[in-house]
């Protein structure tokens, strides 16, 4: 399976060379995520820092909307780079996909640039359509939402014109055209305006934890089935089955399991228990493909093309099931969220989630690519870096996880369970020591994930640059 990533003798797709371009955009916008995440955090220590000159709220703005842009870059890129390879052709429409890419790069940093200087003034229509749409975690403006809603248009057009012209409907690709169409239409329900608050909050759930839960979930088991296929030679099978497994529960579970956010915005209460039991099912397909395929491949040795990327994986589906369903289950039940809703368990969720799910994803995908478009193709793949890295990502993701459910504790105990949820409970829990102590502990996280970061930027450049440890098979053109 190692040589399906390339055509014989003639170098990269033109589709695969996109994809490189869409892997060095995401890892730039991820560090600009950790960059301005590090930032808030200090903020959190120091609020007089930068006072006057970049706000908290700006920089929790720009870490957030980097996480969700580089992330989503980094999955359409596997796409771009696997695509060819599941059809045996180059990507229909590739030129077409070079256009909106620019334009979507533009874009991002048109998007950037206001919300580091254009953040003050009053809101209207026109600042709603130019500057800042006002919701949290999707303060895009309207045109950059039009300019997405585009971008997956296109991205559906590129996957569906080339199963068309290959005449080769598999399985995997039956699922992520599914997939797609759901991706764009789902995206679509922010771009929704209503004087009805639950609706507009209702609405905006879809887009915030819907569009990311179901969506994005099931197009990271196309990713990673395409994955083990080139890292162990897992059956074609095996993980169609377990995909059609995921599909099933994330969107037969994730439409009930986005409930147990429906009850705080003045839905019935009934969505509190639906949505706290099956909110936790979602992860397991994943879990299961991965675990599978290891077995099957009898990858206990870990006999993988490519040591880094195998890893990675494995990281995303254990990250997956705990970060997504662990973290979540234990403050989704019903008797815990009544107190533990909006605290910063929440946070301990989300940057485990995310780092599980998505990040492990988008960094398999990344060594894969860079080990077939390096000088020299080396099998299986190995350096001298990539461990430390991966070691100090996971040290500092699960401190820094430890470190918001800590304080989500002390928020759900002293603020809400032993002080009533008065504004009182809210300063009582804010300045307890076990709060302000965490704050220092947070940073010293970001920090070590920031050197994890750096260290990955010199591994992948390193093997790029053909200094990498395994045997030589072939050089790349």
């Amino acid at each position: 399976m190692a040589s399906i990533a390339m055509k014989k003798g003639e170098g990269l797709y033109e589709s695969q060379k996109l994809a490189l371009a869409y892997f060095a955009v995401a890892l730039i916008l991820f560090g600009a995520q950790l960059l301005f995440g590090l930032l808030a955090a200090y903020q959190y220590i120091d609020p007089n820092f930068l006072f006057g000159k970049l706000s908290f709220m700006t920089n929790r703005t720009v870490h957030v909307n980097a996480m969700i842009v580089w992330l989503l870059v980094g999955l359409m890129g596997g796409v771009y780079w696997f695509l060819p390879i599941e059809t045996g052709r180059e990507v229909v429409g590739i030129r077409l996909a070079k256009w909106i890419w620019w334009i979507i790069v533009a874009g991002v940093g048109v998007v950037v640039l206001v919300y580091l200087f254009v953040q003050v003034g009053p809101g209207t229509a026109t600042t709603l359509w130019f500057i800042n749409e006002g919701r949290e975690y999707i303060e895009a403006p309207r045109w950059a939402d039009l300019a997405i809603i585009a971008w997956v248009a296109v991205f559906l057009y590129n996957v569906v014109a080339t199963t068309l012209a290959s005449r080769r409907v598999t399985g995997l690709l039956g699922v992520l055209i599914f997939d797609l169409v759901a991706l764009g239409a789902l995206y679509s329900a922010g771009v929704h305006y209503t004087v009805n608050v639950t609706m507009d909050q209702y609405l905006w759930w879809w887009v915030v934890h819907l569009w990311v839960e179901a969506t994005w979930e099931v197009l990271v088991g196309v990713l990673m089935a395409w994955s083990l296929m080139y890292l162990l030679g897992t059956p074609r099978k095996l993980v169609e089955t377990w995909l059609y497994l995921e599909v099933a529960l994330v969107f037969g579970t994730g439409i009930l399991g986005l409930g147990h956010h429906y009850f705080w915005i003045g839905t019935p209460e009934y969505w509190i228990g639906l949505g706290g039991f099956f909110s936790a099912l979602e992860p397991l397909p994943l879990v299961a493909m991965v675990v599978h395929a290891v077995y099957d491949a009898g990858a206990h040795r870990l006999h993988a093309v490519n040591r880094p990327a195998f890893f990675w994986a494995i990281l995303q589906a254990f990250g997956n099931f705990i970060g997504a369903g662990v973290w979540g289950f234990m403050q989704t039940l019903p008797q815990i969220n009544l107190y533990s809703h909006g605290t910063q368990l929440a946070a301990a969720h989300g940057h485990l989630a995310f780092f599980g799910a998505y990040v492990g994803t988008v960094l398999t995908l990344v060594y894969i690519a860079v080990q077939n478009a390096a000088k020299v193709v080396r099998i299986p793949l190995d350096t001298r870096s990539w461990s430390w890295s991966y070691a100090l990502f996971i040290l500092g993701i699960f401190g820094l996880a430890g470190s918001f459910t800590i304080s989500g504790f002390v928020q759900t105990m002293v603020e809400r369970a032993e002080l009533g949820s008065t504004w009182a409970a809210f300063i009582a829990s804010y300045t307890h020591p076990w709060y302000t102590n965490t704050l220092v502990w947070r940073f010293f996280f970001g920090l070590m994930i920031f050197a994890a970061y750096l260290i990955l930027v010199y591994d992948l450049l390193s093997i790029y640059a053909g200094r990498a440890l395994g045997k030589e098979v072939r050089r790349a053109q």
